[in-house]
């Protein structure tokens, strides 16, 4: 089989979002000479069908992905093209934490990425910018309507990158592929029509390199309120980086953490840390895992006091549509301890722990959802909701600040 320029391909598939049309004769039987990719696919879906833990949610025909995405699987010309074809087997999921964690550069990324759209009559309307990002600093703003992505409007781009095998309509699944849109390809610039107030405008979204941060960093805030950010819980770092800034902040009279722009990590380190606001062992989440067409029954996760000291005064987690993961599972194991309340926006809505898989052959890295996760009171992860829900354009820190003023204050009066 003749190789294609592999750029080329891909900066056309990225453009459009979509996967290569095939010849029908080509997906109709697999090249004699090599078995390689049908062998990854297999493996893939084989894996899928056993352990992914939301077929139960989704409206994905996991037999029909296998029917459509498989013959295109094994035509491909080469690796970089085996994994876009993967994506868009896994994106019938409609799942974020369900991905290639080792696509090349011009491959669609799983959404929301930087902005967060709905539709609107004449395109897609702005719900939501994160903060510092490519789309904040080129200007977009809540209830700009983007008109075209790459040169293409956005209708077409819907089109191009439908999803091919659902059984029904399902309104996540429509904004999985809306947001796919607007956050374009990974490693790759965009650009957008945009349409405001009545005037039209295009913006350049070049790679964004943002200012490097710490992990962990601390201060206080008026009136002695002390402020912890965890941008991650990724590394152990972090816990010893978490005791120190606590020391200092001992003695406030309350405690706001911000999980805002922390894309998860390891329950690792997000559970000694939530050791030190408890006197004794407590429940913090509820975990279950595939056991044949269902689920097993649940297991109960629990955290362990740890310490030199208990902080036992009010606590507020902060969020916001970008806490991933763990950082979801934080604010809520948080709530189910007892020890906090949540302020914020809806989260990321990451419903599970994820288990990795290497397809043997091409070397190809995925993950996939495999076990959910609930709070103490058995409610799903994915539909957590904060205490205090603060609007896509309001001040979350302020209203953070003002949650924590009036818990003191009611503590002082019990």
């Amino acid at each position: 089989m003749t190789m294609i320029d592999r750029r080329a391909a891909l900066r056309g598939l990225a453009a459009g979002l979509a996967l290569p049309a095939l010849p029908l004769a080509v997906q109709a039987k697999e090249p004699p000479r090599d078995i390689t990719l049908a062998q990854d696919f297999d493996e893939m879906w084989e894996t899928l069908a056993a352990r992914y833990c939301f077929f139960g949610e989704k409206a994905t025909d996991w037999e029909q992905v296998r029917r459509v995405y498989r013959p295109l699987a094994v035509a491909a010309p080469d690796w970089d093209a085996f994994a876009l074809v993967l994506r868009g087997a896994l994106g019938e999921l409609y799942d974020a934490h369900t991905n290639v964690r080792t696509a090349p550069d011009g491959t669609p990324r799983m959404p929301p990425f930087d902005l967060i759209v709905e539709r609107a009559p004449d395109g897609l309307r702005v719900t939501a910018v994160q903060e510092e990002s490519a789309a904040a600093k080129a200007g977009i703003a809540i209830g700009d309507v983007v008109t075209a992505v790459n040169g293409q409007p956005v209708a077409a781009a819907i089109r191009a990158i439908a999803l091919r095998c659902q059984r029904r309509a399902d309104p996540e699944a429509d904004a999985f592929v809306i947001n796919s849109v607007v956050a374009g390809g990974r490693g790759m610039p965009r650009t957008m029509q945009l349409r405001a107030a009545g005037e039209a405008r295009e913006v350049a979204l070049p790679l964004n390199q943002r200012d490097p941060v710490t992990d962990v960093s601390h201060r206080r805030l008026d009136g002695g309120i002390g402020l912890i950010a965890i941008r991650s819980f990724s590394d152990d770092a972090a816990i010893a980086a978490f005791d120190a800034g606590l020391a200092e902040l001992r003695d406030a009279p309350a405690l706001i953490i911000d999980v805002r722009n922390n894309g998860g990590g390891d329950t690792a380190v997000a559970r000694p840390i939530m050791g030190r606001f408890i006197p004794q062992t407590r429940p913090y989440a509820r975990m279950r895992r595939r056991a044949g067409a269902g689920l097993g029954p649940a297991w109960t996760e629990v955290v362990e006091p740890r310490g030199p000291f208990t902080y036992d005064r009010p606590v507020v987690v902060l969020c916001h549509h970008w806490s991933a993961s763990m950082a979801e599972g934080f604010p809520m194991g948080m709530r189910g301890l007892g020890r906090a309340r949540i302020v914020g926006t809806r989260m990321m809505r990451l419903g599970a722990a994820v288990f990795p898989l290497r397809l043997d052959r091409t070397g190809t890295e995925l993950q996939y959802s495999a076990e959910p996760v609930y709070d103490v009171a058995d409610r799903p992860r994915w539909q957590l909701e904060p205490d205090v829900l603060v609007p896509d354009n309001a001040d979350i820190l302020a209203a953070g600040l003002a949650e924590a003023r009036r818990m003191v204050a009611a503590a002082l009066l019990s």
